[in-house]
């Protein structure tokens, strides 16, 4: 049986990370996404709500039971010391759950898997436990110039200027993450460019030609 390759995934606010892990999925990939598991560990009745709410207090609970991402996000996007936090909280269970699906896909014998991770980068250099601690292939960036990230996230958001570049400030810069990725797929040009760029990668992961 070949050996599959894992990827991990990152890269910044607006950058598109997750218009390439979908293009990853459309090429044949196996999908393991950090974002999509921390709401599931997060849900209403979850044990990692109770924690969070022990750490940052009962507001950020709603009367329904579910998180209020809203506000949770308002403190650690402007407290690093509260991001920290949040992070020791989150990372643990979501590494433990990332490396349950991992080890579930390579028994599959998937040819390729992707390992969406937003924070992969920063974790690596803060020794984090979580999900940026697994071992991968290689490491792929979704990169971006920082205005286009500020401008692509005011337009999703429906933000201000001012907390777009509070949000990206939060971040790695992400130029410092491209000097520490493998590969680099720039995505700001057209859907057309990083659709071509990723099905040469595609090809050059997992050792074939690339995908029509």
């Amino acid at each position: 049986m070949a050996h599959a390759r894992i990827i991990g995934l990152s890269g910044g606010i607006g950058s598109g990370k997750s218009t390439v892990a979908a293009l990853f999925v459309q090429l044949g990939a196996t999908l393991i996404d950090a974002d999509a598991i921390v709401h599931e560990l997060q849900a209403a009745g979850q044990p990692l709500l109770r924690e969070i709410a022990e750490a940052f207090g009962e507001k950020l609970i709603r009367d329904d039971g579910s998180l209020d991402r809203e506000a949770l996000g308002a403190i650690v996007f402007s407290d690093e010391a509260a991001r920290a936090q949040l992070g020791q909280v989150v990372h643990p269970a979501v590494g433990a759950e990332m490396a349950r699906r991992l080890a579930a896909a390579v028994a599959s014998e998937a040819p390729l898997i992707v390992l969406d991770i937003p924070l992969l980068f920063e974790g690596r250099r803060t020794g984090s436990t979580g999900a940026s601690r697994l071992d991968f292939d290689a490491t792929v960036l979704v990169w971006v110039p920082r205005e286009i990230q500020i401008e692509r996230t005011v337009a999703r958001d429906t933000c201000s200027r001012e907390e777009a570049e509070r949000r990206v400030a939060a971040q790695m810069p992400i130029d410092e993450k491209r000097d520490l990725a493998d590969h680099v797929i720039d995505n700001s040009g057209s859907i057309e460019a990083t659709e071509a760029a990723l099905r040469l990668l595609f090809a050059e992961l997992t050792g074939g030609a690339a995908p029509p």
